[in-house]
Order: C-alpha cells, then structure tokens, then sequence
C-alpha cells in the first residue's frame, strides 16, 4: 500500500497583495491526488500604487516585501513544505527596480522570486481545477480581474480556445491609468472571439469576485446574475470608502478596488452577452500548487 503526504508551497505577488498558500497533497496507492489548503495568508502590500504612479517600488514597500517573505519562510518550514514557487505579476515586472527587489529579497530572506507576463500567469491558472466546473456542453470566458492587469481565456466545449491579458486593473483605474483606447480594445476583441457562439457564461476569479459571491449567500456552483451584479455594484457606489468598510464589511484594502473590479466584470458580461458568471474559488496560487506537483511527476517537466 503506497501512502504520502506532501506539503507545497505558493507565493503570489499581486499588485494589490501578496498572498501565500501551504497545500498538502495526500497521494493513496494509485487513486488520483487529493488537494486540501493548509493555510493561506493574505498580506495587503499594495505594490501597484507605487509602480503605477512612480514607476518603482518604494523603499517602505520593498522593506513591508522582505518582511512579508521573511514570514512566509518561516511559516513553510513551521509547515514542512517540501518545495515552492514564488511568482511576481504585473507591478513588479512594471516597476524599474523590480529586478533589484527581487535580489534584495532573495538575499534577505531566502525567497527566490520569477516575474513572469500576463500570458503565464494565465496558463498558471488555466492548470487549477477549471476544468473541473467547465460543462463540456457550454462556452465560456474565463475573467481573472488583478491590479494591473485582466486576462481572458475562451473556453468553448472543454477547449481552450484563445487568451489575452489586457492592462486593464483595479489599481491602474483607481489612479485613472487605463484610457479609452485600451477600453475599445478588450471590447473589439471579447466581441470578436464570443460571436461565433450563441451562448456565453463568464467564470470570474480573483480576491473581489469571491468576495461579492461570498456576500451573496448563493450555494456553492450556482452562479451570479448580471442584474444581481449590476445592482451590487451600484449598492457600492450609494456608499463612500469608510461606509463600505463599516457596513459591507469589507478589508480596508478591498473597499476601494471592488468598484473597479466590478466594472471589468459587468463590461466583460456586456461585451460578451452573458448573464451569468460563474465563481469557483481557484486563483494563481492553485495553480502554481498544481504546476509544482506535475512537476514532480516528471522530473524532466519544469514548473510551468
């Protein structure tokens, strides 16, 4: 009888947060592994603010980064992780010190961080349990909202179809940072891949999306409606930030970010026709739990 527990580790610098996630996988003779989140820590560095309005990270948040990470250190090895992977996305490969930080916090803390585009960090993501809420019956465009940047995948019957990661964040809206142009952009092209389908369902992941569906009380699989979204997102503006705070119990850090966000999800539905969008709880940080354990299956495969 063959029996193992493993514990990965995956860290996610966003550019609203950083986010680490301990999951144990339990492998059992030749049945298919169990994936279970251990623990997850979520810290509001909110990198984007600098990288978006000065073009570098600050020294403040640079030394809250090394902190953060000296943590998640210890944290892994209190947990027994075996192995992890650290990816930085869109502010820390905007940002003009971004390869110095990275070094300063590798010295500092041990952590080896990978910067990588838009178009990774959604293959990262892609290798999650998607598939598993994906009806083989049905189209969909799968949207996960970030800080700086927004990507899209079309899934139509089972299939991966086309992808693209648009600059379009809460963070950059929050400081006006996306123009029209760009706007008319991720219309023309969510128009242009959605025609040829009849029907189209959205999937939505990322922190702001959870968080409205959690505050919904739906059950587990079922989706948000387009009117509910829509009247969601204008019960947000009925309030100022101290008001969202207080009342929608919403973190500090979420109660601005959460109007934008809704905006990029009821734009998407728009563009698209969609009128429902689906929320299963998956996000970078599964994927990149996924990536490590395929990787180990194949000592020849790298981490995606």
């Amino acid at each position: 009888m063959a029996f193992e527990i493993r514990k990965y580790g995956a860290i996610d610098i966003g550019t609203n947060a950083i986010r680490l996630l301990i999951a144990t996988i339990t492998l059992y003779n030749d049945e298919p592994p169990v994936f279970k989140k251990t623990s997850l820590i979520r810290v509001p560095v909110r990198l984007g603010q600098d990288v978006f309005t000065t073009g570098s990270i600050s020294k403040e948040n640079t030394a809250r980064m090394i902190d953060a990470m000296k943590s998640f250190q210890l944290l892994m090895g209190i947990h027994q992780v075996k192995s992890y992977k650290a990816y930085a996305t869109s502010a820390m490969r905007e940002a003009n010190n971004g390869i110095d930080v990275v070094a300063l916090v590798k010295k500092e803390s041990g952590i080896h961080i990978d910067i990588i585009d838009g178009s990774h960090e959604a293959a990262i993501i892609a290798m999650t349990d998607l598939h598993a809420v994906i009806d083989e019956s049905k189209v969909f465009l799968y949207v996960d909202v970030g800080g700086g940047s927004t990507e899209f995948t079309l899934f139509a019957y089972g299939k991966e179809m086309v992808s693209r990661s648009f600059k379009i964040g809460t963070v950059r809206l929050l400081n006006d940072l996306v123009n029209k142009t760009l706007w008319d952009e991720a219309q023309l092209w969510i128009k242009e891949v959605t025609a040829p389908y009849d029907r189209i369902d959205l999937i939505g992941s990322g922190g702001n999306i959870n968080n409205i569906f959690k505050s919904s009380g739906k059950a587990i699989g079922k989706p948000l409606s387009y009117f509910y979204l829509a009247n969601y997102y204008e019960q947000l503006q009925n309030y100022n930030y101290e008001e969202r705070v207080y009342h929608l119990n919403l973190n500090h850090d979420r109660a601005d970010v959460i109007i934008p966000a809704c905006r990029i999800y009821l734009r998407a539905m728009k563009w698209s026709r969609a009128k429902n969008v689906y929320v299963p709880k998956i996000g970078l940080t599964d994927g990149i739990i996924k990536s490590i354990y395929n990787a180990t299956k194949d000592k020849n495969k790298r981490y995606y």
